[in-house]
């Protein structure tokens, strides 16, 4: 193969489930993928390793790693034809990572899958949801890792700063294409990350084990069997009661007043639920069809028009990244 195109979805981290501990094992999480924004990068031979586009020295790092890696002895150019907000919530790393890693493989058509990819690139060491979605798409629910002297994990650590290996996924469901997601970001603070999403971790874990038990039983006895049931007002209710509970409800409690002004206004706008993805500061609303999510975005985007910031409507990528020969992995939003 001469040239390939990868095409990667974006994700909501709905919530961490267990940032205690005490059963031996820690993280889990739940979370879906969504079809945009997207990251795509094209890769083709070359006489020599080169980059072009955004985040260019990140993407030449993820490069020498995977040509290291899978003992490629060619010239690779890669171009970054799009990518995610970083430090959001959306997930930008891992789909960068591993779309530039994806590339690579197929290019010399090693076929390497997603968790073996998310090993060379150092993806995946808390959150499994990010490598799940690129692999498969969907709403994801991941069981974490072994936590204890020798386990995969020995202490509280987010994935920019954890070597535990992809956690394993539990549970998979494709998402009605009704079901849509509006997605708002306002400019403030980006989300913790680097240094400061390590002190974080460090400060306020472990979290009670009560608390855990909640997001649990949410999880277990609401989320699950209104994914299955095609219930959107129990998905939704579970969603937003989760942003008080455990590690969610400290991930939201460090935002600026206005992130939860919009995860309140939106539920008042008609969401079925809402709640903030990951380390913020992206705000969802899940809603059934294309008219009510047109409204809801409405109302977004007058609330960000006084405090500046984006927003958009996507539906969960049931499918996962895609790869192809074509430049038509280029097209759309």
């Amino acid at each position: 193969m001469e040239m390939v195109y990868v095409r990667t979805p974006a994700r909501l981290h709905f919530t961490l489930i267990d940032l205690n501990g005490s059963l031996g094992r820690v993280d889990g999480g739940i979370g879906v993928a969504i079809d945009k924004p997207n990251v795509v990068v094209k890769a083709t031979l070359s006489d020599h390793l080169e980059v072009h586009g955004p985040k260019r020295n990140l993407v030449e790092s993820i490069l020498r790693r995977v040509i290291d890696a899978l003992n490629i002895d060619s010239g690779v150019k890669v171009d970054v034809m799009k990518t995610i907000p970083e430090h959001v919530g959306l997930g930008s790393k891992t789909q960068l990572s591993l779309a530039v890693a994806k590339a690579v493989s197929s290019l010399f058509e090693l076929n390497y899958d997603a968790r073996h990819l998310a090993l060379i690139t150092g993806r995946g060491g808390t959150s499994g949801i990010g490598v799940a979605a690129f692999e498969k798409g969907g709403f994801i629910l991941d069981g974490g890792h072994s936590f204890g002297k020798g386990k995969d994990k020995e202490k509280f650590l987010p994935s920019s700063a954890s070597t535990a290996p992809p956690a394993p996924v539990l549970v998979r469901y494709s998402l009605p294409d009704n079901w849509l997601f509006v997605v708002g970001i306002p400019a403030v603070e980006k989300g913790a990350h680097g240094a400061e999403e390590v002190n974080i971790f460090e400060r306020f874990c472990p979290i009670p084990g009560r608390e855990v038990e909640l997001v649990c039983r949410l999880i277990l006895m609401k989320i699950l069997p209104a994914v299955v049931e095609r219930d959107l007002s129990s998905f939704g209710e579970g969603l937003t009661e989760i942003q008080g509970l455990g590690f969610k409800k400290l991930e939201v409690s460090l935002q600026p007043p206005l992130v939860k002004e919009l995860i309140a206004s939106m539920l008042r706008w008609g969401a079925a639920g809402a709640g903030m993805s990951s380390f913020g500061p992206a705000v969802f609303g899940v809603v059934e069809g294309k008219r009510a999510a047109i409204s809801l975005l409405s109302d977004v985007e007058n609330y960000l028009s006084a405090v500046g910031g984006e927003c958009f409507i996507a539906r969960a990528n049931n499918v996962g990244a895609q790869v192809s020969k074509e430049a038509v992995l280029t097209i759309g939003s």
